[in-house]
């Protein structure tokens, strides 16, 4: 079962980890996939939760396949937390 969410023309996903740091390396490796693609989450971190949305704004502001292929390396570099 993905733990994204598809509604109101955004991909979203919330993610726990053990504490502050683990969260802010998850969100570090993010980045590089994010700047990789090209395509950059909203999100943000409070303590061990990281919020991600993702919509292509230069498509309307609606999830495109852009947004499924970042969220897919997301749950890919989750899962090494879990």
């Amino acid at each position: 079962m993905s733990i994204w969410k598809e509604e109101n023309n955004t991909l979203s996903a919330t993610f726990k980890f053990k504490d502050f740091v683990e969260a802010f390396a998850f969100m570090t490796e993010v980045a590089f996939h994010a700047e990789k693609q090209n395509h950059h989450p909203e999100w943000s971190n409070v303590w061990n939760t990281v919020n991600i949305s993702l919509s292509t704004h230069d498509a309307g502001d609606i999830v495109t396949e852009k947004d499924h292929q970042l969220a897919k390396a997301i749950s890919e570099v989750y899962a090494k937390y879990q």
